[in-house]
């Protein structure tokens, strides 16, 4: 039998033929990334502009994060929590500080952890705030990505999320995002026990509030005893220039939402965060995870979160954001419509020409050396890891710069 070599064809033939059709990818099969840079099965170098949907703020296989990995899996890998672990404590301890709460529970994914904020909302809407059992309430937002859970998309506006897999959990109120005078109208329910929302809505493009809107919107969630939970999953992490997006406006919710970059892309750690008032109405029995809290997840994420303060990775990422909007800003194409973000987390919405769309254009800059994707179709999101230099990102802005014109 001859060991014919792979074409980037077969790998994706392969995939499609064993693989559940749940997603589009572009059509590039990558091998291998260090830093900034992807490399596909025949050599090819990209500049990566999605950081597995910002869960790669460090880079990839940042040095610091791998041995944290090895030396661990040397050691103990999976204890459940049936048992006490000599490195969970050691966890709780540096995220509860890291992050300024009084307790953490970890779990796996971003959509673990919001399930998690949903039960211990509902619990504490009950226990706490004396709402009748089974009418908690909890207000989310138009437009928004939870993930992908039978619950989550119970509160999704999107068809393509939540089309063909009634019933639903029910619970939910929805606002439009950015709309006060909506959220202070179902905020007069007294049988609402939470406002979830992202500081930053990135699944629908990036869409950036008002200035003010989070810190009004706590204010009033708290003259009603509302608990204010913020999903920082994909913006949180130095992503948005600030360790958090709601620092930008000193917003401490009372419950957040913690995944992706937590980890450096490295192994899947969540986490949510609360103080004592709100984490210890769930009680032993009432919530948990195989490998939530596990020592491998556990001792990456620290070493993950290391990363981020020795590398001053939110400075850095509020410094070139805002030369990245100011370049693409510039750019003369009648395909741009509109430009925004926050740090580097940013979006170009595309208008199409010719026939031709975000996805031609995402396929085009592939070709140029730059991975990028586009969401709900005519918005391409950026968000290069935050390890990038001002050097290495202007010679990217070129590769966008010069796609573009190939369309002109």
């Amino acid at each position: 039998m001859t060991n014919k070599k792979m074409t980037p064809a077969d790998y994706i033939a392969r995939e499609d033929k064993y693989g559940a059709h749940n997603y589009h990818p572009l059509p590039v099969v990558l091998e291998k990334g260090e830093g900034i840079y992807v490399w596909d099965v025949e050599g090819k170098k990209y500049f990566d502009f999605l950081s597995a949907y910002s869960a790669v703020n460090q880079g990839h296989c940042h040095p610091k994060i791998i041995n944290a990995l090895t030396e661990q899996a040397k050691e103990l890998t999976l204890t459940s929590r049936a048992f006490y672990s000599s490195v969970l404590g050691e966890f709780e301890e540096y995220m509860a500080k890291y992050f300024g709460f009084d307790k953490v529970l970890p779990m796996n994914t971003g959509a673990e952890a919001d399930e998690t904020a949903l039960k211990l909302c509902r619990r504490w809407g009950y226990d706490k705030k004396g709402i009748p059992e089974n009418q908690a309430k909890i207000i989310v937002c138009a437009d928004n990505f939870h993930g992908r859970t039978i619950t989550i998309i119970s509160m999704s506006t999107d068809p393509d999320s939540y089309k063909g897999f009634g019933p639903y959990t029910p619970g939910f109120v929805t606002v439009p995002y950015n709309d006060l005078d909506a959220l202070a109208k179902e905020l007069e329910d007294p049988n609402v026990a939470g406002f979830l929302v992202e500081p930053i809505q990135g699944e629908a493009g990036v869409y950036v509030p008002d200035e003010g809107y989070l810190k009004k919107a706590y204010e009033m969630c708290k003259e009603k005893n509302v608990l204010f939970i913020a999903d920082e999953v994909q913006t949180g992490i130095a992503r948005t220039g600030k360790l958090l997006a709601c620092d930008h406006e000193g917003v401490k919710p009372d419950i957040l939402i913690l995944g992706k970059a937590i980890s450096g892309g490295v192994f899947p750690v969540s986490a949510v965060l609360a103080d004592d008032d709100v984490m210890l109405v769930i009680k032993p029995g009432e919530h948990g995870s195989t490998y939530g809290g596990n020592p491998l997840g556990c001792k990456v994420a620290m070493a993950a979160l290391d990363v981020i303060k020795d590398e001053k990775l939110a400075e850095n990422a509020e410094r070139l954001g805002k030369i990245f909007r100011e370049e693409m800003l510039s750019i003369d194409s009648d395909m741009i419509e509109l430009v925004r973000g926050k740090g580097l987390l940013n979006a170009v919405a595309i208008k199409p020409k010719n026939g031709k769309t975000a996805w031609d254009v995402c396929v085009a800059m592939k070709e140029n050396g730059l991975i990028a994707k586009p969401t709900h179709e005519h918005i391409i999101r950026f968000a290069p890891p935050l390890v990038i230099n001002e050097e290495e990102l202007r010679e990217a802005i070129d590769i966008i710069k010069k796609t573009l014109a190939q369309f002109a």
